[in-house]
């Protein structure tokens, strides 16, 4: 089945220009076959007034825990929440989905059974599954009784991607301090003081973390899998990550650690929610001035989905960069950084990885639909979708 899409002005390479692009869908999925216009479809999607935009990719979003445990000790079955999370990828133009899923040496929702309940829906899932969606294992560096276990996953090519956290270090400064740990705490469903008995134990084998770490990175460099390590906290800490083959920089501490990093010419993840807010809620960098320095590349949706889609156009309207450079922050970059050659573009022989905007009709950008390897996986106004064959007959 052909599908065109007529009319809107369509981001090609780092312009966009007011064209028609069709794709054929098939078995095998949907791949891009002319910029445009074609001269036979089966479907066409009318986008005229709209932005015909490469479809987003998101390195890093964690919002699905709030579908699975949305109160303290309220719980929700996988199968619903990531359904539902599918639901509000594609609705906000995201195609390719990561899904952080932390293991913590923390009981409850980030713990060894979430994890590996987690890995096993997904894998169950996905064929059902509207946006494309990925295992990132956000892997806390401290989770010493976990590394032989990642490793045989890592061998076996269920882990997407691997990132290295360390909460440990920040968790001890505040352990005497429960209103600091309150939200740990209550994930953990461990009283005050069992938390903290917890954290002791734990950092007392923190000589171990540096070759676990070595060990778990030479695994996924030979497996091929993207690394990041997030939460550097100074320009030694990339250095060391470096070292070992973690070329991706996740939400630097510091605009010096940023710098260092797109100096090198490494991936640098920002939170697209930071953009939006105006600032981190965390007292980290502002997001908007890294991209401004060119210190960030990627941003990720991080704990709110809808803001990935808004970044690029509140970077636009600040003056930051125009809307060809901002989008590139979530299609064409994050694409690199994980090696897709077959998305992150909209060009003859990519994937038909597509999301429709319309920008001006309401209070915020809004997707109007989303196609997802060559399939309409959203669609906000059915108005705009027809059968080749019915515009035909109600043509003049």
């Amino acid at each position: 089945m052909r599908t065109s899409i007529r009319g809107g002005n369509v981001l090609v390479e780092k312009s966009f220009e007011r064209t028609d692009l069709s794709f054929e869908r098939c078995e095998a999925g949907g791949i891009i076959d002319a910029l445009g216009g074609s001269a036979r479809c089966d479907v066409v999607i009318d986008a005229s007034g709209l932005l015909v935009l490469p479809a987003i990719i998101d390195i890093h979003g964690d919002a699905f825990e709030r579908q699975i445990q949305p109160r303290p000790g309220v719980g929700f079955d996988l199968d619903i929440a990531l359904v539902e999370t599918d639901r509000q990828l594609v609705a906000n133009g995201i195609a390719t989905a990561y899904h952080g899923v932390t293991w913590s040496w923390e009981p409850g929702l980030r713990d060894a059974a979430n994890a590996r309940a987690m890995l096993a829906a997904l894998e169950r899932l996905r064929p059902h599954l509207a946006a494309d969606t990925h295992f990132h294992l956000r892997h806390e560096t401290f989770n010493l009784d976990a590394e032989r276990e990642i490793i045989e996953w890592l061998g076996a090519g269920r882990i997407d991607c691997l990132a290295f956290n360390d909460h440990m270090s920040g968790t001890i400064k505040d352990r005497n301090r429960p209103d600091k740990l309150a939200v740990m705490i209550n994930r953990s469903g461990l009283s005050a003081p069992d938390f903290t008995a917890l954290v002791e134990r734990t950092y007392e084998r923190r000589g171990e973390v540096p070759a676990s770490i070595k060990r778990l990175a030479e695994a996924a460099r030979e497996a091929g899998t993207p690394m990041l390590s997030h939460d550097d906290a100074n320009a030694a800490s990339r250095a060391w990550f470096r070292e070992i083959g973690v070329a991706i920089a996740e939400f630097p501490l510091t605009a010096e650690v940023a710098g260092a990093a797109c100096e090198r010419g490494e991936a640098t993840v920002f939170g697209a929610p930071n953009v939006i807010r105006g600032g981190s809620h965390t007292g980290c960098p502002s997001a908007a001035d890294m991209v401004a320095r060119g210190h960030c590349s990627i941003l990720a949706s991080d704990y709110y989905y809808p803001a990935l889609l808004l970044a690029p156009f509140r970077l636009a309207r600040l003056g930051i960069a125009r809307l060809e450079e901002a989008w590139r922050l979530v299609s064409t970059n994050p694409a690199a950084a994980l090696g897709y050659t077959d998305r992150g573009a909209i060009a003859a022989g990519k994937r038909a990885d597509i999301v429709i905007v319309d920008e001006t009709s309401g209070p915020v950008p809004a997707v109007v639909a989303t196609v997802v390897n060559g399939r309409i996986r959203y669609a906000a106004d059915g108005n705009r979708i027809a059968s080749a064959g019915l515009l035909s007959e109600l043509s003049p």
